[in-house]
């Protein structure tokens, strides 16, 4: 099987050849750290590890340019309008057409990023903005549907540009919403604001008949699931998770085939040492797998603290655990 056979496979429940194996996303200073661990020189990790090759095509999806005060009055948003033009060149990279030309002769998966979520939507980078965002929430909620209609609009029209040139496996909607206790809004306010404004695009992706729908999402937001689910969303990507409330054999338990997983093992172990790594991945990662539509990888970003030789565990561990 192609690493984009194998992933739209699992993604449908089926019986793929093995599991997909997918890096993480690891960083040049991580590389650099490694280099003085073991990694020779030159070296890559896919050289190393059975490894499923994957793209993520992410547009700028921020206002060109950017404001330094953010409109305020649902009387002001032409101004957002304006500079949320899909067709600016900068919202790719210069070498774009070149890059999709090599996207197509490739068999990797294609991942697209379709929106960036409620509050880095709203323009919430800093914590005044923030402040002044909740307190629209409740006291101009019109404004806040006025954004986000906008900011859909604006994605439905990148995301059909792309769909005419790349073969596109799954989308992501990227959402930075929780801490540790939970999302920063309730289900009801995101079905309200969020998920009602993104039905232009779910229905782009009807018509295109792409299936895998994925949420990525930060810390606890476990109890948006249902709302998520109601409205079409089926993929979880968790990262940097609360690991007791986004645990994801409860989460199986509690979804079943409705929610495919992408992710759950728990990056702390591979700061620990090899029994803890043994544990995480053993405890969680046959049964998952036994039961489908799920894709094992760690659940963040991997940085310098944790060690080359700790890697390098977990992986060859992966593989040994999801092959037997």
């Amino acid at each position: 099987m192609t690493s984009r056979e194998r992933f739209l496979t699992v993604m449908s429940f089926g019986k793929p050849d093995r599991v997909p194996y997918f890096e993480e996303g690891i960083r040049r200073d991580v590389l650099k750290a490694w280099r003085k661990q073991g990694l020779s020189s030159g070296k890559k990790l896919s050289d190393m590890f059975t490894t499923d090759r994957f793209e993520e095509i992410a547009p700028e999806l921020v206002p060109i340019p950017d404001f330094n005060t953010w409109p305020t009055d649902v009387n002001e948003l032409d101004i957002l309008k304006n500079r949320l033009n899909p067709d600016d060149p900068h919202r790719f990279p210069r070498n774009w057409k070149k890059k999709l030309q090599l996207l197509k002769k490739n068999d990797q998966v294609l991942f697209y990023r379709v929106h960036r979520g409620l509050f880095l939507s709203l323009g919430v980078y800093k914590w005044h903005r923030f402040m002044e965002v909740i307190s629209l929430l409740f006291e101009d909620p019109e404004y806040v549907h006025r954004v986000l209609t906008i900011q859909a609009e604006f994605a439905v029209k990148i995301l059909e540009n792309i769909l005419k040139e790349a073969e596109i496996d799954a989308i992501i909607f990227g959402e930075p919403i929780g801490g540790n206790k939970g999302p920063l809004v309730s289900p009801a306010m995101y079905e309200k604001f969020v998920l009602e404004s993104f039905q232009p695009i779910f229905n782009v992706l009807k018509n295109n008949k792409i299936e895998t729908i994925i949420v990525r999402t930060y810390a606890n937001a476990r109890i948006l699931i249902p709302s998520l689910l109601k409205y079409g969303i089926n993929c979880l990507w968790a990262c940097e998770t609360n690991v007791e409330a986004m645990d994801y054999r409860d989460l199986r338990k509690e979804f079943g085939k409705d929610l495919r997983l992408i992710g759950g093992i728990d990056l702390d172990a591979l700061r620990k040492d090899k029994d803890a790594i043994r544990r995480e991945i053993e405890d969680k990662v046959p049964s998952l797998i036994a039961e489908g539509g799920y894709i094992p990888l760690a659940d963040g970003r991997i940085r310098k603290e944790i060690s080359f030789e700790n890697y390098v565990y977990y992986r060859q561990l992966l593989e040994q655990v999801t092959k037997t």
